[in-house]
């Protein structure tokens, strides 16, 4: 393809300038997590193939040192290529090559470029970028699930329950459909909250499988060529016993280099989690509103100025950046899944688009999530009058009296009330029938917080 013109203090090589050059495409580059995985990887196949005998121990332990450094991060600036490339991720697996081929040259005593360490024939020894590339993936994907997101999310679930005990003993009008509904208490409406969150975390937990199986030892489509019989394993091996994740080789290599079905389904239980933490944060930017004229039943911790024109305005900006990270995971989910899609015969062709929303939704639900419960719901106070003086305005009372008075007679009571601006208690009194010892009883809140209040059939809305 003719001569290429290399930075001279570049430790790349003509492959990735030559990629640098044909994809100018966009500001993004694979994450710090996936130049780890990579580099971790060229390690240990480093050393599996010391091990068998297909690399002189010499230059096998110089590919670990640089492979090593690069998995440490600190030639992260020589990773040039756009993710917008090859849809095999070549041209980074050869970045990858040539960045450690290098740097092991001159740990060796040579110079840059000299080819002491060749990029292919050492560095790349017994592995295919269809296969390498893949694995980079589920492996930063699975540390990244593992050892960032899920303490995240043990993080905000540990806040959340913390507010379900506080808030407890705080009687609150129910909603549905935005409307007033049956009472409820505060902190059963949280221990929902921190239900969805530990859900959300059982989801990703079940998704460990599927990504520590690593596509490596099928080469270019799946068959193993130009590969020893042990070297996947004796790598994955060593890559188990570094990282601490639970890792094997595929059971199927066709399987694990034509699809990548196991990062679409890492996606969508991404997206879960997206989708229950923008519920969490819609309800309590809504329960803050306010301060006067909204529903004001919670608090919000005041973390800056919410505006430039009107002074003392506070608003939800934590709840407001969860939902945002949360619109853009799901948008990620929809590019991986689209993704997935596109394993043609015995190769996936948009990894590393792939790579880069799945591991961009692990960072972005891992810092929301910490942010938003340090910042916003540790902070959470309750305004327990406000809480409780709607209950007694609230329509949705006549529901406890629909067992003992029918569901008819219950509805005009509802609907006289609202009519005259009085309360269902008020309106009762007059056309329920009952004595007061048993009306008050009935339209207890506190007993409607708990199942078996009321006999009769339940309705929905």
């Amino acid at each position: 393809m003719g001569t290429m013109q290399v930075p001279a203090d570049a430790y790349y090589g003509a492959q990735t300038a030559r990629a640098a050059e044909n994809f100018p495409i966009s500001t993004l580059r694979f994450p710090r997590s996936f130049i780890r995985a990579l580099g971790l990887i060229k390690k240990h196949a480093a050393a599996a193939n010391a091990s068998l005998g297909l690399l002189p121990p010499a230059i096998s332990h110089a590919i670990q040192q640089a492979a090593q450094e690069v998995a440490e991060g600190r030639w992260d600036s020589q990773f040039v290529v756009d993710i917008f490339q090859t849809g095999s991720g070549t041209s980074t697996n050869m970045n990858a090559n040539e960045v450690i081929a290098n740097r092991a040259g001159e740990l060796s005593g040579g110079r840059r470029g000299d080819k002491s360490v060749h990029p292919n024939d050492h560095v790349n020894r017994g592995q295919s970028s269809n296969d390498v590339i893949p694995t980079a993936i589920h492996l930063a994907a699975l540390e990244g699930i593992v050892r960032h997101l899920v303490p995240a999310l043990a993080e905000l679930h540990s806040a959340l329950a913390a507010k379900a005990r506080e808030f407890d003993p705080i009687l609150k009008i129910g909603r549905t459909h935005l409307q007033d509904a049956t009472p409820i208490r505060l902190g059963q409406e949280f221990s929902g909250y921190a239900s969805q969150v530990e859900h959300g975390t059982a989801r990703l937990r079940q998704t460990e499988k599927n990504l520590g199986e690593l596509p490596l030892g099928g080469t270019a489509v799946g068959t193993g060529i130009n590969t020893h019989p042990d070297f996947a394993r004796r790598v994955i091996e060593g890559l188990a016993g570094e990282t601490k994740l639970n890792l094997r080789e595929a059971s199927n290599h066709f399987e694990a280099q034509g699809a990548i079905d196991a990062l679409v389904e890492t996606s969508g239980a991404l997206k879960t989690v997206a989708a229950s933490l923008v519920k969490i944060a819609n309800d309590i930017r809504w329960l803050g509103s306010g301060p006067r004229c909204g529903l004001g039943e919670l608090k919000l911790p005041a973390t800056q100025p919410g505006s430039s024109i009107m002074p003392g305005k506070v608003n939800p900006v934590m709840c407001e950046m969860v939902i945002q990270v949360g619109a853009q995971v799901i948008g990620n989910d929809a590019t991986v899944t689209f993704a997935g899609t596109f394993g043609s015969f015995e190769l996936n062709t948009m990894l590393p688009v792939a790579a880069h929303n799945l591991l961009e939704a692990i960072d972005l639900l891992t810092s929301a999530s910490r942010v938003f419960a340090r910042r916003c719901v540790s902070g959470l106070a309750a305004d327990a009058r406000k809480c409780e003086s709607n209950i007694e305005k609230s329509l949705a009372m006549c529901t406890s009296l629909a067992p003992v008075i029918g569901y008819d007679q219950a509805a005009k009571i509802a609907k006289a009330a609202y009519e005259s601006g009085r309360t269902v208690r008020e309106v009762a009194r007059e056309m329920s029938g009952l004595d007061n010892r048993k009306m008050d009883e009935l339209l207890d809140a506190r007993s409607q917080t708990e199942p078996g209040t009321g006999l009769g059939t339940a309705a929905g809305g």
